[in-house]
């Protein structure tokens, strides 16, 4: 299987979306709560600084896909902050990191200086432990910051790497 990682495209909407929104649904990695239906999908995704999709190459089918962003303005305008989700049919790939490392090549593309994680939660081992194989930084911890959806609280972690 051939995965590639490209820029996202209007075609891809609903993929992504869907994979979007089961991460989501899964409730212990992303803090959103709301779901996102094609016509506001379509508006987050290209207003991102660049969302990147992985594609199985033979199928075009999307296994998952990244946002990038600016962690915060002015100032702090040089900080990127980005999100990754993996189909759950397709974890196990190694797309994470496919993904990860994409989006660290694009935002110092888009003149990012640093990346910055916000909020990684306690129990995604899987991601903090590619996160710092990739050269991350751990910065601190938050004890109880992130609600999980079975209703208790698990510590995040804040991560930076410079680029």
């Amino acid at each position: 299987m051939a995965i590639i990682i490209k820029k996202f495209e209007k075609t891809n909407v609903n993929e992504a979306r869907l994979i979007w929104n089961e991460v989501i649904e899964e409730g212990v990695a992303f803090p959103q709560l709301d779901f996102l239906n094609e016509s506001d999908a379509l508006i987050f995704f290209e207003e991102q600084t660049y969302t990147g999709v992985a594609i199985e190459d033979s199928t075009n089918q999307v296994l998952g896909l990244y946002i990038l962003h600016p962690n915060n303005v002015g100032r702090c305008g040089h900080i990127a902050n980005a999100s990754y989700a993996v189909s759950s049919k397709s974890r196990g790939l190694h797309i994470g990191e496919k993904l990860v490392s994409d989006c660290l090549e694009k935002a110092k593309e888009n003149g990012f200086k640093l990346m910055q994680f916000n909020a990684v939660v306690d129990n995604n081992v899987h991601a903090r432990h590619l996160y710092k194989r990739l050269g991350f930084q751990e910065v601190g911890k938050i004890p109880s910051g992130f609600l999980m959806k079975d209703g208790h609280y698990e510590d995040i972690h804040v991560m930076y790497k410079e680029l």
